[in-house]
């Protein structure tokens, strides 16, 4: 092996805030990348090796295929050498589809459906008798033994139980040369102009031909004709009539049930694919649930009346068509339409909301005469759901599902298939089943499944199975086992994402590969640690180099090789100041190895805070796998929830708390999953929750506009004497107002030049050289700034620049204070990482004044922070507690965990072995619990 293919190296990388640093990166080995949040792990890891292995590849590509694919700008690096294919896995890459689940992602689903189609036994939907398919020369067999001597018809169905005249086809029928059929029961002659009663229910058969069943050779010959013809024209179903007794018995190629005659298609895996016509389910088109309108949202208070807009959608009274209808239908049921909404009749109610027609007649008393009126009504709710479902429009789409529920659809039971898809069974499970257990349960099914077959299935499916069980496995290694295939991928956190696509990639069993993964722990219990690096590790060992961005001590620790990049963040980051084996970065001076090797630490409190005596209590939750769980949360502390992955963390605090606490101080829609009752909300006045949502999705967005702190710049720039002379607004220094932008790139700084054929490349604006604005609006200056300048300061240097003014100070020093000194004002929100943004909107919340009866949830704040950063992180909490407010934290991160002053540890396990609370208590009193996992590491720690 040559030296250059022994390792990776990197010259002169100077993306972002890299210094132009050269480095050499160890090949099949695993690799670590650490340092402080902002300092350039991601862009070296990411924005440099990754997009230099991603721009080679698509410059194999022809000029034809290239155009289809994303940019293909060069990183800011001299050269790479040793570079082989890339694979990355970060935790932005998933599917928000609601077509897409863990089934379809690791594409065990796709071995499924296929395991279905060959293997498994149909069952009539009907009767649950087990479906039969024949051949034709079994047919005729069947009929000879089953009618010897006896006198039959053979007849091809062709209308099953629907209405019409069928004149038309009876037409069709004599002119094939068919004399007789049989219409519901009786056999008649074919006579012109024949037509039945449209308004019911028919069953036609044509009467195929007539014999007695003698077993002579011609009777032979005759029958396998007949057969044939009426499977033609029966589509592949026959029926003997026996004419003595007038039993039925139904033959067909096709699966069929023997005794009502339904018939399924031969099973293909497009019938269990919910993403196909032909498996989906036809009412919610194989989404599994479906917007349905919410009457108690149509009408929210019942004491109003119509005029005073009990209707919620129409609002007061006005003087439009839809009112003019109200007034009729209040004629027809004689009510006022001032009337309180509860008191008016309940057809009323009915007509109003779900329509009708109907004409009546009302007498005037004054006149003497009769009017005649006409209702034609469709009703507010059919509206509704009307214009949900047939509108391009995305404001009304919006409109329309203020007044709805997402519920299960009740045709599939959010099965997503068809009601025949679920007839196909496997030792008595259907695909949905399956879909539904667990990944561990599925597991063991699949590892008994050999038993249960017959031999010829055995045969057939057993290749499927193996392939099934090693990505099972592939999924129970990295700490997935409590997921189900059913899962939609729009419900997975960001480490269980990653984790996910970890496991298909190490199930495609690829060689020779650069594996980069974006902390991959997030998420993850330090329990299933373990698991996860042993999953890296057997990666690198099929002959895979393996690069983790990551923070996790554990795998520091398990690594081949770590880089340690800092020594700040931001633009006094970028440089490399510690590089060699875990054991070597321990006896540098860096803030990492300061952590690791115990020279500095996160302190554990001296005592616990009393709280304010006050407490929330929240009583029998039994969302997903909740087990009737009740929880009592003292106020004024600081709260951490705990408990292996997928125990029910995130249903307790973020589907029912959260949205119980938003609905009842701000009107919140989002419905809480199911609970029985709450108590104590009067000791807390607002709830703020700072997930890792973005901040912004275009790059217009940035921190300075997210805070408000822009406003408040631009403001302060209208006042400058010179600005004031020219009459110049705070409008003028926006870069999203024509006025005082560039025109050329409309504030946005980059310019995009179509290239037709090839991607759309980005370029400075000629104009503007990426300042946003126009000349005259950067005439005005600030202590010598523009605004341009001031947006490209990072925080820390724009703090200082504000000392003196109050308002934006207090605003960028918060933003300081959670460890984001190192971003510009500027920065486009697209750039930052999702704890990033979390920080952000932490420091958005931490500059309003607050009250001190708060309650702030935070769910895994600790995501891509480096131990220092979560050292200033927790500062900033404790402070918030302080001063009274409550803190919630969803955490496995053992350094806040033993900061805590409340643990409510859930679990045992996760999936369908969690749901329960297994301790509760101070994290001196949680330790003592034998049971709990969080506990045994916590002893560690706090010992």
């Amino acid at each position: 092996m040559s030296h250059f293919e022994e390792q990776i190296e990197v010259k002169g990388a100077r993306v972002h805030n890299l210094k132009n640093i050269d480095v050499t990166i160890p090949r099949e080995k695993l690799v670590v990348i650490t340092g402080l949040s902002g300092s350039g792990k991601s862009s070296l890891a990411f924005d440099t090796i990754y997009a230099e292995g991603q721009r080679r590849y698509i410059e194999t590509f022809s000029a034809y295929a290239r155009q289809f694919l994303g940019g293909l700008e060069r990183p800011d690096v001299d050269k790479i050498d040793g570079l082989s294919p890339v694979i990355a896995i970060e935790q932005k890459t998933t599917s928000k589809s609601p077509r897409s689940t863990v089934g379809t992602i690791t594409e065990i689903y796709d071995f499924l459906r296929l395991l279905f189609a060959r293997a498994s036994d149909a069952y009539s939907y009907n009767t649950g008798e087990q479906m039969v398919s024949y051949s034709d020369e079994q047919i005729k067999t069947l009929i000879t033994e089953a009618f010897i001597d006896k006198r039959i018809s053979i007849l091809a169905p062709v209308i099953r139980s629907r209405k019409g005249h069928y004149r038309e086809l009876f037409e069709q029928i004599a002119k094939q040369g068919f004399v007789k059929v049989r219409t519901d029961g009786e056999v008649k002659d074919l006579v012109k102009g024949m037509r039945l009663d449209r308004y019911k229910t028919h069953d036609i058969e044509i009467v195929i031909d007539r014999l007695k069943i003698d077993g002579s050779t011609d009777n032979d010959k005759r029958l396998t004709e007949s057969i044939n013809t009426a499977m033609y024209h029966g589509d592949d179903v026959l029926m003997v009539l026996d004419q003595d007794s007038d039993q039925v018995r139904y033959f067909s190629r096709n699966l069929m049930c023997p005794s009502t005659g339904i018939s399924y298609p031969n099973p293909e895996p497009n019938n269990f694919s919910f993403n196909s016509p032909k498996g989906a389910c036809s009412k919610c088109n194989g989404i599994g649930r479906l917007y349905q309108v919410n009457e108690k949202k149509i009408i929210p208070d019942e004491s109003l009346s119509i005029k005073n807009g009990a209707l919620a959608p129409h609002g007061p009274q006005k003087n439009s068509w839809i009112f003019k209808q109200f007034e009729i239908i209040a004629q027809r049921f004689k009510f006022e339409l001032s009337d309180p909404y509860k008191s008016i009749p309940d057809e009323a109610k009915q007509m109003i909301l779900y329509g009708g027609n109907e004409k009546f007649s009302v007498e005037s008393k004054t006149l003497g005469v009769t009017r005649d009126y006409k209702i034609e009504f469709e009703g507010v709710a059919n509206f509704i759901e009307s214009q949900y479902n047939n509108t391009d429009s995305t404001s009304l789409k919006r409109w329309a599902k203020e007044y709805m529920d997402k519920v299960e659809c009740d045709e599939c039971q959010g099965s997503r298939l068809k009601q025949e898809s679920l007839y196909f069974k496997i030792n008595g499970q259907n695909i949905a089943d399956l879909a539904h257990k667990d990944i561990i349960d599925l597991s063991q099914w699949f590892d008994e499944l050999s038993s249960h077959l017959s031999d010829k299935q055995l045969q057939i499916a057993e290749e499927i199975i193996k392939e099934i069980r090693t990505r099972l496995q592939f999924l129970l290694d990295v700490g997935l086992d409590y997921l189900s295939l059913n899962r939609s991928s729009k419900s997975l956190s960001g480490g269980e994402a990653q984790r996910i696509r970890l496991a298909t990639q190490i199930g495609s069993q690829l060689v020779g590969v650069l594996y980069i993964l974006d902390e991959p722990s997030i998420g993850l219990h330090q329990r299933d640690n373990a698991k996860l690096i042993k999953s890296l590790l057997s990666l690198r060992d099929i002959g895979n180099s393996v690069i983790v961005v990551e923070h996790d001590k554990d795998m520091i620790e398990h690594a081949d090789y770590v880089i340690d990049i800092g020594p700040k963040a931001g633009k006094y980051g970028g440089e490399i100041i510690s590089i060699g084996s875990p054991d070597e970065l321990k006896s540098h001076h860096t803030l990492t190895a300061d952590y690791l090797n115990g020279t500095k630490r996160i302190e554990v409190p001296k005592q616990r805070r009393a709280g304010n005596g006050h407490v929330l209590e929240l009583k029998g939750c039994t969302g997903n796998n909740l087990k009737n769980v009740s929880i009592q949360l003292p106020l004024g502390k600081m709260i951490g929830v705990t408990g292996v992955s997928g125990s029910g963390k995130s249903t307790l605090i973020n589907e029912t708390l959260y949205p119980i606490l938003n609905a009842h101080y701000f009107n919140g829609v989002k419905k809480p999953m199911p609970y029985k009752s709450i108590k104590g909300l009067e000791h807390i006045d607002k709830v703020i929750d700072i997930n890792q949502s973005p901040i912004g999705r275009t790059p217009r967005s940035n921190p300075a506009t997210y805070t408000g702190t822009f406003s408040e710049i631009r403001s302060l720039f209208a006042k400058i004497p010179e600005a004031m002379i020219r009459g110049y607004k705070p409008g003028r220094f926006s870069f999203n107002v024509s006025g005082g932008r560039c025109e050329t790139c409309q504030g946005g700084g980059l310019r995009v030049i179509e290239m037709n054929f090839l991607p759309d490349v980005y370029v400075e604006c000629e104009t503007c050289q990426g300042k946003r604005f126009n000349r005259e609006t950067l005439e005005i200056r600030y202590k010598g700034k523009s605004i341009s300048d001031v947006l490209d300061m990072t925080i820390n240097e724009a703090v200082e620049f504000f000392e003196h003014i109050p308002k934006i100070h207090k605003k960028l020093k918060t933003i300081k204070d959670v460890g984001l000194g190192y971003i510009t004002l500027g920065q486009q929100s697209t750039t930052l990482s999702g704890g990033e943004a979390q920080r952000i909107k932490l420091a958005t919340e931490l500059s309003k004044r607050d009250t001190g009866n708060t309650f702030y949830i935070l769910d895994e704040p600790t995501t891509g922070l480096h131990f220092e950063d979560i050292r200033v992180l927790m500062n900033v909490l404790n402070k918030l507690v302080d001063k009274g407010n409550t803190v919630l934290i969803i955490e496995h991160n053992l350094d806040v965990i033993k900061t805590v002053d409340y643990i409510i540890d859930i679990g045992y396990e996760g999936g369908k072995g969690g749901g329960e609370i297994v301790a509760k208590g101070t994290p001196e009193e949680l330790i003592k619990n034998k049971k709990s996992y969080t506990a045994q590491f916590l002893k560690k720690e706090l010992n």
